[in-house]
């Protein structure tokens, strides 16, 4: 089995680096001082599981590596539309791309039986440009439950988390998911195949849209937006809307807004993703995060209001950053994390 991991940052090196371990022929895709380490000295993952080392080629030209059998997508989302030239020579008819991304995925609505099975999520896939690089059938979702961060090029920090949950959009358990699920595993991470990925996306997601967007506008870590009175009441809110809109299109997610708020708060001094790509004066991930979900109450008559309020100051934010995704996509695609 070949893997080409497309965006071999902190946690596309950390699972390359896995899925090596585990006997799976890895190549990396990535650039610069952290492709020049990787070529050097391998990946190295510290973690409190046990550090170890990977000695896997890496290349930033995908056509040297041709078509594979899995595409592991580290990219963020918003880089997706203009990453054409890496994808599509890693692709053969049989390839599957499991796209390890946060928030709603292009595909959310293939294979989704009901009155919106079939429908572009216009935040996410603007005029379809999206599905015109990462067509639907290759697709399998992927939710991370995994934090690393890179503390150096060719140096991974895995700070916790060993899950990688994946499913087909259409439901059920396949073939093609389930090799790539054994492949983790060997390899020592956690990778249970759902027959219904889209319950996993929204609880993760439940906690994404309200701490990631309140941690960029109050530059605030997890334990402090959860301790505080205000914004707890704040999170509250937007969970209970996220969760009225995910019964709306046909998702029930089980589980508590409080059982969730504290499980973010047991996380920590950690910092967002989005509060991370703030700092680093890169594009925020709003679209697939929240606007997404704020399209998605538009389309089924939900009110949430504390979602569209703090998703109009966070837009505003977005745009005074003044970094698009078309530029950083062109600056370093194939390093951004998931």
């Amino acid at each position: 089995m070949r893997v080409a991991v497309l965006g071999s940052g902190a946690i596309g090196a950390c699972v390359g680096a896995a899925l090596h371990r585990g006997g799976t022929e890895v190549h990396l895709i990535a650039r610069g001082a952290h492709l020049e380490a990787i070529r050097s000295n391998g990946v190295k993952v510290l973690s409190p599981r046990g550090d170890f080392e990977a000695r896997t080629p890496a290349t930033d030209d995908p056509a040297e590596i041709g078509p594979v059998d899995y595409v592991f997508l580290g990219l963020k989302a918003n880089s997706y539309a203009s990453a054409d030239p890496l994808i599509e020579p890693l692709l053969h008819d049989r390839t599957v791309v499991v796209a390890a991304q946060n928030g709603i995925p292009w595909w959310y609505f293939h294979g989704l039986k009901g009155p919106y099975e079939g429908r572009r999520i216009e935040t996410v896939d603007p005029d379809g440009s999206v599905t015109q690089v990462l067509s639907l059938e290759p697709a399998v979702g992927c939710v991370v439950y995994c934090s690393t961060e890179l503390e150096g090029p060719g140096v991974v920090r895995h700070l916790e988390g060993t899950r990688f949950s994946i499913g087909e959009p259409v439901g059920g358990r396949s073939e093609r998911c389930e090799t790539f699920s054994a492949a983790m595993v060997a390899g020592g991470l956690k990778c249970p195949v759902e027959a219904d990925i889209r319950t996993d996306i929204r609880i993760k997601l439940l906690g994404n849209a309200a701490f990631n967007p309140i941690s960029a506008l109050a530059r605030a870590t997890m334990v402090e937006i959860a301790t505080h009175q205000g914004t707890r009441a704040m999170v509250r809110l937007m969970m209970e809307e996220s969760l009225e809109i995910a019964a709306a299109v046909g998702c029930h997610p089980d589980i508590s807004v409080d059982k969730r708020i504290n499980g973010a708060e047991r996380v920590g001094g950690h910092k967002t993703s989005m509060l991370q790509d703030l700092e680093k004066d890169k594009p925020l991930e709003l679209d697939v995060i929240l606007a997404a979900v704020v399209e998605l109450a538009d389309l089924t008559g939900t009110t949430a209001p504390t979602l569209r309020a703090v998703h109009a100051v966070a837009d505003l934010l977005a745009t005074k950053v003044g970094v698009t995704p078309a530029t950083t996509a062109a600056r370093s695609p194939a390093t951004a994390g998931s």
